[in-house]
């Protein structure tokens, strides 16, 4: 199965992003949308800082390029 048949087996789900960069960037949301390049769109999306909640994002769009690891949340 292709990585972007999966990911739209999660649309409408809870999903957790961890995010390229310096830090650990985690996000969480629930799934609205992928496309082909895994570009995703995040809505009710809350960034986790060490382990917490830091703050609400609301609706996030973020760059399938930039994006390490996906995992439903149960």
């Amino acid at each position: 199965m292709f990585p972007t048949k999966k990911v739209q087996t999660l649309i409408g789900s809870k999903i957790r992003v961890e995010m390229k960069g310096s830090e650990r960037h985690l996000l969480e949301g629930t799934l609205n949308s992928v496309d082909d390049y895994l570009n995703l769109h995040l809505l009710e999306t809350v960034e986790i800082v060490d382990g917490e909640r830091a703050r609400s994002l609301g609706s996030v769009i973020l760059r399938g390029n930039n994006i390490i690891l996906i995992s439903p949340v149960e």
